[in-house]
């Protein structure tokens, strides 16, 4: 049974909390598949080129078929001439969804959290905020979880707590409903308030 560790005021340990079994017997493809479509999904596919058919010009045989000793050439826009179109280059119309069902969305993030806990690196702290709403408090916060970078998961993000962490290049700050599968795994630990975890673990 994998536990993750519950902080105190002064960011020490001083308890835990067990994770469902149901999570440690989640298969590790559940979290490929969901993040191979997070990522799929974030492609821009904006690259594009144009065939010998598209691009201008190209509508005279450049010289004549034999007597000048070169190759033959039906036209100037063909790929192997400068100017010309593109072979086999990319197009902009390809589709790279993949889907993901609701379970198995719900089953990468679980296993993602258990894959935390299990390495000491899900931490549960009652609340997350900076009152006063300054990145150097924010940073003084991140500096004494002793991590290189951290995902905090709070239950609503406030105004002030969203400025003073949004400039910290070491930890991003997310409400419940933004963790996934794919922003777990992507830091290096996670800080989640008791609230949240209490919740996905009742829904898990």
């Amino acid at each position: 049974m994998s536990k993750a560790v519950v902080l105190d005021s002064k960011f020490e340990k001083s308890g835990e909390i067990d994770l469902p079994d149901s999570f440690s017997e989640i298969h590790s493809h559940n979290l490929y598949l969901y993040v191979k479509s997070y990522q799929a999904a974030l492609r821009a596919n904006t690259a594009v080129t144009k065939t010998r058919s598209e691009v201008s010009g190209g509508g005279k045989k450049p010289f004549a078929q034999k007597g000048g000793g070169r190759a033959r050439a039906g036209s100037t826009r063909s790929p192997i001439w400068v100017g010309g179109g593109v072979a086999h280059g990319p197009k902009n119309n390809r589709n790279y969804f993949q889907k993901v069902n609701k379970k198995q969305k719900k089953l990468a993030l679980n296993f993602a959290l258990n894959e935390k806990a299990e390495a000491g690196k899900l931490l549960i702290v009652d609340n997350i905020s900076i009152e006063s709403g300054k990145t150097k408090d924010a940073a003084a916060y991140v500096k004494s979880l002793n991590v290189r970078d951290v995902l905090l998961v709070k239950e609503l993000v406030d105004e002030k707590s969203f400025f003073a962490f949004r400039n910290i290049g070491n930890a991003y700050l997310i409400e419940a409903n933004e963790l996934n599968g794919y922003t777990a795994v992507a830091f290096d630990t996670v800080v989640i308030e008791k609230s949240v975890l209490e919740t996905l673990i009742k829904e898990g």
